[in-house]
């Protein structure tokens, strides 16, 4: 397996971004997020990479997992994260 990176490097000019005010950019093409959008918004923090991860079988009751599923892709992630801030708290 070829180990090389398959990205390009970045054409974009990060000092002239960096340079701009709020005023100067084009948010034409973005649609304004209403009250509504936000009640609904989910917070979803990523997990810091662990050293190691094992794979584990887990007996979860069936509604709890059909839960998690229906918050899409990322589910056994945010389960694990949960389950460390779990852990975090009771330590």
């Amino acid at each position: 397996m070829n180990k090389e990176s398959t990205s390009s490097n970045s054409q974009t000019d990060w000092q002239r971004l960096d340079a701009m005010t709020d005023e100067e950019i084009d948010l034409s093409d973005c649609p304004e997020i209403t009250p509504e959008m936000f009640a609904k918004a989910v917070i979803r923090r990523s997990v810091p990479s662990a050293k190691s991860k094992i794979q584990v079988t887990l007996p979860i009751d069936n509604d709890v997992l059909e839960w998690f599923k229906s918050q899409g892709q990322g589910y056994q992630t945010e389960i694990n994260r949960l389950l460390r801030a779990y852990m975090e708290a009771h330590q």
